[in-house]
C-alpha cells in the first residue's frame, strides 16, 4: 500500500471512529478483538508463530481496551461481571498461544461473540429513538 493510500485509510478510519456513539466504539472493539482471534485461529492452524504472536498481541490490546472502559463505581455488578469474562478471555487466549490449543481459542471466541452480539442489540436499541426523533 502506498504512503497516500494509507494516509487516506488512516483518515477515514479516524472520521468513522469520530462519528461514533461510545455504544457503536464498545462493538467496534469487540469486532476487532473477534477479527484477531480469528487471526490467531488460522495463525495455529497454519503454524506461523510470528502470526500468531502478532494477533493475540492485538486481541489482548483489544481486551485490555474494553477492560479499561469499565466504570467499576457506577456499573456495579455488571461491570465486576464484565471484568470476570474479560478476565476468562484473556486466559483462554494467551492458553490458546501457548499451547497451540484452538479449542481454548474457540472458547474466547464464542464469549466474545455472545458480548458483542448482546452490546450490538443494546446500542441498535438506544440509537432506533434518536433517529426516531429525527437525530
Amino acid at each position: 500500500m502506498s504512503v497516500f493510500a494509507r494516509q487516506a485509510a488512516n483518515a477515514y478510519r479516524q472520521t468513522e471512529v469520530q462519528s461514533r456513539t461510545p455504544l457503536e466504539l464498545v462493538v467496534m472493539l469487540y469486532d476487532g478483538a473477534l477479527r484477531f482471534v480469528s487471526q490467531a485461529r488460522a495463525a495455529i492452524e497454519r503454524k506461523d508463530i510470528p502470526a500468531r504472536r502478532e494477533a493475540i498481541s492485538r486481541a489482548l490490546a483489544m481486551m485490555s481496551e474494553l477492560q479499561s472502559t469499565l466504570d467499576m463505581e457506577k456499573g456495579g455488578a455488571i461491570s465486576i461481571s464484565l471484568d470476570g469474562l474479560y478476565g476468562y478471555i484473556n486466559s483462554r487466549l494467551l492458553e490458546g498461544a501457548s499451547k497451540q490449543d484452538l479449542q481454548a481459542i474457540d472458547d474466547a471466541a464464542r464469549v466474545l461473540t455472545t458480548l458483542r452480539d448482546a452490546w450490538a442489540d443494546i446500542a441498535r436499541s438506544t440509537d432506533a429513538p434518536a433517529k426516531r426523533a429525527g437525530r
